[in-house]
């Protein structure tokens, strides 16, 4: 199974899509206590960009994609980096019970979800990872920020009009980064049994030049509806004309961390009610 990240459109993920900020790599290590002995699982894990930088905090990652050309780019990347401890995976969201039955219980000191899970079934996905990670572990779902067209700026709205009118139908996906999407995301991880379910956030500002936000975009257009090669450069003019005289945008970016623990066993004696949801916390700003 696919969604349209295969070829050209992989490329440019590889390519333009940002990273996460080292202050989002410092949340998930400390919600869950991950040391070099822990094994972390990247579902949806594109060409690396969390996977890559997680593996200098742990003992291994598994990044698990549907799409070879995501991996493709994603094992080329690990290669330049030097990064040898990352195993990349064939398979979707619905693999996680089969690859849990070769891993065993507990196995995992984490599993992550970055910009992926709106193609998930989030729910079964969810329960399928509750008896696969260890105590004090968790689940987190990161969303790298809301999509570039449906920003509250004047630059967001040109450039969504833009697309809109070229592809000719409104783009209103948030892409798993709105308000009742990271509400679905913790009653999820609360109904398949994980305690302590909160939210996390970095917030920074990023200068984009408007060829990454041109690349940012085609990486984002499924393949069967990217435009042909030599049709390209006419939507990137139409993009530059929308935001004349323009050479960057400032984005702000807001970094999103729903998570999730898997509970100690507790003995009766001690037992009670488990932590609460808390509020949103957002972390110490990262550095544009």
């Amino acid at each position: 199974m696919t969604v349209g990240f295969s070829g050209d459109v992989a490329e440019y993920y590889a390519k333009y899509r940002r990273g996460y900020p080292e202050q989002a790599l410092d949340a998930l290590q400390e919600t869950f206590g991950l040391t070099r002995d822990d094994l972390v699982l990247d579902i949806g894990c594109g060409t690396g960009q969390l996977a890559l930088p997680l593996a200098a905090r742990v003992r291994a990652v598994l990044g698990l994609d549907p799409e070879p050309d995501m991996l493709r780019l994603a094992r080329a990347t690990a290669a330049e980096q030097d990064v040898h401890n990352v195993s990349w995976l064939l398979g979707a969201d619905t693999d996680v019970p089969a690859l849990g039955a070769a891993l065993g219980p507990r196995a995992l000191g984490a599993a992550v979800i970055g910009q992926a899970v709106h193609w998930m079934r989030h729910e079964e996905l969810f329960r399928a990872l509750s008896p696969l990670v260890r105590p004090g572990g968790g689940v987190a779902v990161l969303a790298n920020g809301t999509p570039l067209w449906l920003q509250d700026t004047d630059w967001s709205r040109s450039l969504r009009d833009c697309l809109e009118a070229y592809f000719r139908q409104p783009l209103r996906a948030t892409c798993g980064t709105g308000d009742q999407d990271r509400l679905d995301y913790a009653r999820g991880l609360r109904d398949a049994g994980f305690t302590g379910v909160r939210e996390l956030a970095v917030e920074y500002e990023d200068r984009l030049g408007v060829d990454q936000l041109v690349g940012t975009v085609f990486s984002a257009i499924p393949a069967e509806d990217l435009p042909a090669p030599p049709d390209r450069p006419a939507l990137a003019a139409r993009i530059r004309a929308a935001l004349p005289d323009v050479h960057h945008v400032i984005e702000s970016v807001r970094v999103s961390l729903v998570v999730g623990r898997a509970p100690h066993p507790v003995s009766p004696d001690k037992a009670g009610a488990p932590p609460g949801e808390r509020p949103a916390r957002t972390l110490p700003a990262a550095q544009a």
